[in-house]
């Protein structure tokens, strides 16, 4: 129950009081909630249950994984996340097809070597799906992730988007090379 005495007061307050002008707009109240991407979870759902209830062929026993990579430790995840995404210049690219274990890595060692003399920064390797080998498995693939981890140069490398080359191919971000101070 209202209390006389308030009310009164309360008239009094507002009593020159003037509504204010029609803005044509309608006022629903509070904010609206964010939309909810309904597609992109049940595109999640979708890959979360592949994933868990999917087949597992040979070749993902034999990697380990669907994409190849490697990151140095101390580096920041985004440093192969921007690799992954191109956003590294290509520098320089060498194609090791059709070559033995030792020439390959041979071949590799050297281009390794002479890019980051020339301040390579971001080089394409080409080691092959191995469609042509025997039982259609890609020795160089394993041997050169293999090598690249191996060396100190190497800050991270990930398997290249479809148009460089795949899963036949590597990007492979090189550390950069000291200047040397003019004495």
């Amino acid at each position: 129950m209202i209390d006389p005495d308030d009310l009164a007061a309360f008239r009094a307050a507002v009593a020159d009081a003037q509504p204010l002008p029609k803005s044509g707009r309608v006022h629903l109240g509070g904010p609206l909630p964010p939309p909810r991407p309904l597609q992109h979870l049940a595109d999640e759902r979708a890959a979360l249950r592949e994933s868990l209830h999917g087949p597992i062929s040979l070749q993902d026993r034999l990697e380990g994984g669907d994409e190849a990579s490697f990151l140095r430790p101390g580096l920041a995840q985004s440093v192969l996340r921007d690799l992954r995404r191109a956003r590294w210049v290509v520098q320089g690219e060498i194609d090791l097809h059709g070559l033995n274990r030792d020439q390959a890595r041979a071949e590799l060692s050297a281009f390794l070597a002479e890019s980051l003399h020339q301040g390579k920064r971001c080089v394409r390797v080409v080691h092959g799906k191995g469609l042509s080998s025997p039982q259609k498995i890609s020795i160089l693939r394993q041997l050169v992730r293999s090598w690249l981890m191996q060396r100190i140069e190497i800050l991270a490398f990930c398997q290249a988007q479809p148009r460089d080359g795949g899963e036949g191919a590597l990007m492979v971000l090189l550390r950069a090379q000291k200047k040397q101070r003019a004495t």
